[in-house]
């Protein structure tokens, strides 16, 4: 998980705006938490269950979506990724990231 924690860093410019707590729950590989509430978005420990959305995917499928390698709307209507809280936001964060 610390690659893709890596490229998450960089991207959180990126989500200024956001205005939410997105969580990627990867299973037993582990989970990412972004709070995008404040100024300056940042990566939490929080209990990814607080997140306004939490996206479910395996991790080699989070390694494909943030390289831009899996389409979000294609991996979400395949059953890749679920979504559990707010579909706005996360079609937020999908236009955010493109």
């Amino acid at each position: 998980m610390d690659d893709i924690l890596e490229t998450v860093k960089e991207k959180l410019p990126q989500l200024r705006g956001l205005n939410a707590v997105v969580a990627f729950d990867c299973g037993d590989d582990g989970h990412i938490v972004i709070d995008a509430t404040g100024d300056e978005p940042e990566i939490s420990d929080d209990n990814p269950s607080d997140a306004d959305c939490i996206l479910k995917i395996k991790k080699a499928n989070l390694e494909k979506l943030i390289a831009g390698k899996l389409d979000p709307m294609l991996a979400f209507t395949m059953g890749k990724l679920k979504i559990k809280g707010s579909m706005g936001v996360a079609a937020k964060l999908s236009s955010m990231l493109d």
